[in-house]
């Protein structure tokens, strides 16, 4: 499963680290390749020569070795990695990690690491529970830092309660997990359509809304990140998705939208159209700015309704293809997405409810509730999300499988 994996892992001070040998030695015998990078605090709590003689690599804790002359790159080694696992993440490195302080060389590679990450807290019931580490873990997870929550037991204090880091054996398996999920689309041509559309009144104004864009490039991310071979349809937006295997298209108005989209879904497997398109355009756009008129208080401006992309695909979709809807709604949410879901002939759709707090545009979370083509109503909690758009990847995977 994980043979040829090149996995670093980062210890900090905590006392947990003495745990860490073990999650070196189950990665070793399921053939990965194991680097350890490790602060001068954490050699408090277990030494090198064990780590080394597990990895069979010497322990990086400086970018330059006095002792060898050698020159170990932050930057190489954070290219090299197909996976960095943070644990112990002691509270000190985490609030680091979140102010992007780089003072230490496992910091350093933490910085410039292009892999994914993924940080497994280890500290006191109180520390963990400030106010201070949970923002700062928060500002993580919105980075797409993947989580290993730890779980509740006698801490090194005295007291019990959360901040035990998770056991050796239970970070191998989301390291394995990671790894099987990162090749379930693969293969797989998908279509995204992410942000708001601006349709033009003149060269100056536009009729637009609110998005930005983030939910359908979380959703692009993770189709990315599981394999898959990405179009992300655009509309304006200061996100980039930053993944190799992501082509974006940039639009701007519906009409446009509307043209790349189509194209585009001749060749998909799989669609998921989260973009905020507009339902409306002006029927004429004037050609030179639209000046006051000084005889009149107001401006009539005639609209026509836009190009249904959802319902083209639906009626364009073949049996080995997979559509996914979205719905923003405010009220009768779920008696809406499902007449949406059954006369647009969509496979999913995913209901967002605009009134409810942590919801909505220009938020860095979201709730859903996941509607199937029989109906079945799946209901998720308030995450990030990069959270939310894995447990979307979840249901069209299951959907798949079926």
């Amino acid at each position: 499963m994980l043979t040829g994996k090149k996995i670093l892992i980062g210890i900090t001070g905590s006392i947990a680290a003495y745990k860490i040998p073990l999650l070196v030695r189950l990665l070793k015998k399921e053939g990965a390749e194991v680097q350890v990078v490790m602060t001068d605090a954490a050699k408090d709590f277990v030494t090198p020569l064990t780590l080394s003689t597990l990895s069979g690599l010497p322990v990086l804790s400086k970018g330059f070795d006095p002792e060898t002359g050698k020159w170990n790159s932050h930057v190489e080694l954070g290219l090299w990695a197909d996976l960095f696992v943070i644990a112990p993440a002691s509270a000190n490195s985490i609030a680091k990690m979140a102010a992007g302080i780089a003072d230490n060389y496992l910091l350093t590679v933490c910085l410039s690491a292009k892999c994914p990450i993924m940080f497994a807290p280890a500290m006191d019931l109180d520390m963990y529970k400030h106010q201070a580490t949970q923002d700062n873990i928060r500002t993580l997870i919105s980075r797409g830092y993947r989580f290993i929550a730890p779980s509740s037991g006698e801490l090194a204090s005295g007291l019990c309660g959360e901040g035990r880091m998770e056991e050796p054996q239970e970070i191998f398996n989301r390291i394995k997990e990671f790894f099987q999920k990162k090749q379930r689309f693969a293969g797989k041509k998908v279509l995204v359509t992410a942000g708001p559309t601006y349709e033009a009144i003149d060269p100056v104004r536009f009729i637009g809304n609110h998005s930005s864009g983030l939910m359908g490039i979380e959703v692009a991310r993770a189709f990315a990140d599981q394999g898959a071979e990405v179009t992300l349809v655009l509309g304006p937006s200061a996100i980039r998705p930053e993944r190799a295997n992501i082509q974006v298209v940039p639009v701007t108005s519906a009409k446009e939208m509307f043209d790349a989209t189509t194209a585009a879904f001749k060749r998909t497997d799989i669609a998921v159209l989260s973009a905020a398109v507009a339902d409306f355009r002006p029927e004429v756009t004037a050609n030179q700015k639209i000046k006051k008129d000084p005889n009149s208080d107001e401006m009539i401006l005639k609209l026509v309704k836009t190009d249904d992309i959802l319902k083209t695909l639906g009626q364009n979709k073949t049996d080995k293809q997979m559509l996914v809807g979205f719905a923003l709604e405010t009220e009768n949410g779920i008696e809406n997405a499902k007449k949406k879901l059954h006369t647009k002939n969509i496979d999913m759709i995913v209901l967002n409810i605009m009134n409810e707090a942590g919801v909505g545009f220009k938020t860095k979370t979201n709730k859903v509730s996941i509607i199937t083509k029989d109906d079945k109503v799946i209901d998720f909690e308030l995450k990030p999300k990069n959270e939310v758009a894995n447990d979307i990847l979840n249901v069209v995977y299951q959907s798949l499988e079926k």
